[in-house]
């Protein structure tokens, strides 16, 4: 939960649950920011609301789950004064669920918003008595830009910057697309005048997002794409970092490393999601890219970019992924050694391609395979920190107490990765860059005294 409270107003005070992603995450900001501008109050402390919304994420059957739990809580608080509080659910699972069945489920729901919703919640809070379906057009059509009302509720001096929204990448297994809609994004100029509002209020990170920030640019005719975006934040002045979460492999250009290799605030840092390495598998998955070109992009990255690293994910038993198949895979994180990886079973999305593909696998044998690779990944890492200590980083507090903080640096990224804990012979300040030298190393976190 993110929120904030005005104890002079609390007629029509909202607490506010925040599921998902990043991306997901922005809408929060951008519903806080809308219903403090609408005259709407936002709290902390759920007893003292009058309204729970909740901003749902339908990405994983884990996640759907989350969210039922999440309507389910809030029903539960809305049961005991059922006379002065409201309930309303955004966001994903309403674009998931075609068939509306979670209205059926939970008719106590005062207000139903899908992804189109999120600019009008105010009016759909006004009007939510009525227990009116808003926003849930198919199609998503919506994109905040930099005039839209956003509270930021990150940490002050991280911040999220949404370039776009919506896949046009079709992937067979991804549900993405149906619950987002079809790539959309904004222009440069939009993106860059809020990101300079954001640093000009105290932002020390900027973190760019989309579903594929690497298609920015894409779906119009603008001529615009990543790479001339970076450009134009990377003039801008101050000291600060940018990362980039998340890049699809098929569309990294010549052009696009090469700023890369010499950007001045862009972090040595790319989220890759792989999702596997087997070039029958990739051409199964729709990823538009085989494995022999994969491996020449990573050499490439790792050989252009200084200290890069490389994050990604895998998916096991997609259907007819064969032993073979997955020992490649295998085989290909021991001999790459990433900086941070992440392993799905998968998973049948209904809707999607993969979903009535023959020779479903057993998820018993996914699970097994996922657990295999992320046990290989644990003695990596463990390799890779030790190999860190005694080597000096600059890193940003997130979180201090005294002269004890935890930090991170550009290797890590915020609410994903792993932490750094640092001692300092001086009180720490939340937000600061320091230098930090790591004397000690686990399998996911370093430790480190500051020395700058």
């Amino acid at each position: 939960m993110n929120g904030m409270r005005n104890p002079q107003s609390r007629q029509n005070s909202v607490f506010l649950v925040s599921l998902g992603c990043p991306k997901n995450f922005v809408d929060t900001e951008t519903m806080a920011g809308t219903l403090l501008q609408g005259g709407y109050d936002l709290t902390f402390d759920q007893d003292e609301a009058t309204i729970t919304l909740v901003n749902t994420c339908a990405f994983l059957p884990s996640a759907r789950e989350e969210s039922y739990a999440a309507i389910e809580e809030a029903l539960a608080w809305k049961k005991i004064k059922p006379e002065c509080r409201k309930v309303a659910v955004c966001g994903c699972l309403i674009q998931w669920d075609r068939d509306r069945e979670f209205m059926t489920k939970y008719p106590e729901v005062d207000l139903w918003s899908g992804v189109d919703g999120v600019g009008d919640i105010c009016r759909s809070l006004n009007a939510c008595h009525d227990k009116k379906l808003v926003g849930d057009a198919f199609s998503p059509s919506y994109l905040y830009d930099e005039n839209t009302a956003r509270l930021q509720l990150t940490v002050p001096h991280v911040a999220y910057l949404k370039i776009a929204d919506g896949c046009d990448n079709r992937c067979s297994y991804c549900s993405i697309p149906k619950i987002r809609g079809g790539l959309r994004s904004r222009s440069i100029a939009s993106c860059v005048k809020e990101a300079e509002n954001l640093l000009n209020a105290g932002v020390k990170e900027l973190v760019v997002i989309a579903q594929d920030v690497t298609a920015f640019g894409m779906d119009n005719e603008s001529g615009e794409n990543l790479t001339g975006l970076l450009r134009k934040l990377d003039e801008l002045s101050g000291n600060f970092w940018i990362r980039l979460l998340y890049t699809h492999p098929a569309h990294y250009t010549d052009e696009l490393v090469e700023f890369l290799s010499k950007s001045k605030h862009v972090l040595p840092y790319l989220d890759i999601p792989l999702q596997h390495i087997s070039s029958r598998i990739l051409r199964e998955m729709g990823r538009k890219i085989d494995g022999d070109s994969t491996r020449r992009l990573l050499n490439k990255l790792r050989d252009s970019i200084p200290g890069v690293a490389i994050r990604t994910t895998f998916i096991t038993g997609l259907p007819g992924e064969t032993e073979v198949e997955y020992q490649e895979l295998y085989d290909f994180v021991r001999e790459f050694k990433f900086d941070r990886l992440g392993v799905f079973e998968y998973s049948a999305e209904p809707g999607t391609p993969a979903a009535v593909m023959s020779n479903q696998v057993a998820h018993e044998i996914a699970a097994a395979r996922a657990s295999a690779i992320m046990e290989l990944q644990q003695q990596i890492s463990l390799e890779h920190n030790r190999s860190l200590v005694g080597h000096k980083f600059q890193v940003i507090v997130d979180d201090k107490q005294g002269k004890k903080g935890i930090a991170r640096a550009y290797f890590d990224a915020p609410e994903i990765d792993n932490y750094i804990e640092i001692s300092s012979i001086r009180p720490l300040k939340e937000g600061r860059f320091y230098t930090v030298e790591i004397t000690s190393a686990d399998i996911y976190d370093l430790r480190g005294r500051v020395i700058l």
